[in-house]
């Protein structure tokens, strides 16, 4: 009725809703084929427990597994999440190990990360080892070193020792094992 223009607007302009207009909804790219397209180039298939799921014996492949239930036994995979609610009773053995739940129990590994969520209370053996601020730890850390093969030029070069040397006492270093030290 008031307007600048003085053009009157037609009655069906204003009777009309506005469309809403919906993005479509974005399909995640999940690779059903994963455990078939794996086999040829050297990944490992995902297997995932429920926090439902309770199972009582020991779990031993060399897949990935992630975990949100509880087992009582000894487990034994390649890759290993131990989900927020996830718990486990036992050994645990994986090249690498993400805790973010609880494990009673020693755990061995290359690479171990405990979130601030974990709780572990046990020993860990590693090659390397990242623990969250929050985490409880109580046991102990036991650094794994690769033992690297000693070659012949290497051997040529380290100094002799002498045959009279005679037994170590607390005031002698043995400085061959010192030099990897450096």
């Amino acid at each position: 009725m008031f307007n600048k223009t003085n053009k009157p607007t037609p009655p069906a302009a204003k009777s009309q809703p506005t469309p809403i207009v919906v993005p479509p909804l974005e399909t995640p790219n999940v690779n059903l084929n994963r455990a078939k397209s794996a086999v040829g180039t050297g990944a490992r298939p995902l297997s995932s427990f429920g926090a439902g799921l309770l199972i009582e014996g020991n779990i031993t492949g060399n897949g990935d597994l992630h975990l949100d239930g509880t087992v009582r036994g000894d487990v034994k995979v390649g890759h290993l999440i131990v989900g927020e609610s996830g718990n486990i009773e036992g050994k645990v053995e994986a090249e690498t190990i993400e805790v973010r739940g609880r494990i009673v129990g020693s755990i061995t590994g290359k690479q171990i990360k405990l979130q601030a969520t974990a709780y572990v209370e046990g020993d860990i053996t590693h090659d390397q080892l990242a623990i969250d601020v929050g985490a409880f730890f109580q046991g102990r850390c036991l650094q794994s070193r690769r033992a690297e093969p000693i070659t012949v030029a290497a051997a040529a070069s380290a100094p002799a020792v002498p045959s009279d040397f005679g037994a170590p006492s607390l005031n002698s270093y043995d400085l061959n094992a010192l030099s990897d030290l450096k």
